[in-house]
């Protein structure tokens, strides 16, 4: 289970330090998309096939909304390979849609990780309201 947050910077390649615990839960090799509020989302390979299988479940054909998403998803995300000094390189579409130019905040959220603009990330992060959040989850049962 991917959990916690953790801060680092991104360096002018491209290149951020992945945090040790995320490495040992993703592989060698994982997979970098556009992800929903402005940030990336981050994959073990697994898990992306797991979400690849889903999706082909769905109605390409005559669903609109599953074949914008199908795209958004798939037309965005790169192969990520660890170097040796446990930094992945993000392509500079991607830095530039989730706006990383310095610090990054790194995210576990259970199956996925996720790359803020640290500052986006702070001001998401103190925006939420628990007790709405709470309410909202009680609604689907959690």
């Amino acid at each position: 289970m991917l959990l916690g947050e953790y801060f680092h910077n991104i360096d002018a390649k491209g290149r951020i330090i992945l945090p040790s615990k995320f490495r040992s839960e993703l592989g060698e090799r994982f997979i970098v998309t556009k992800g929903f509020d402005g940030c990336l989302y981050g994959y073990s390979v697994d898990e992306w096939k797991n979400i690849e299988d889903k999706i082909k479940t769905l109605p390409q054909v005559t669903g609109k909304d599953v074949r914008n998403f199908t795209r958004f998803f798939f037309s965005n995300a790169i192969e990520c390979e660890i170097d040796t000094q446990g930094r992945i390189l993000i392509s500079s579409s991607l830095r530039e849609f989730a706006e990383l130019s310095k610090e990054v905040a790194i995210i576990g959220v259970s199956s996925r990780i996720e790359f803020w603009n640290k500052a986006k990330w702070q001001s998401f992060s103190e925006n939420q309201d628990a007790d709405d959040i709470a309410e909202k989850m009680a609604l689907l049962g959690i």
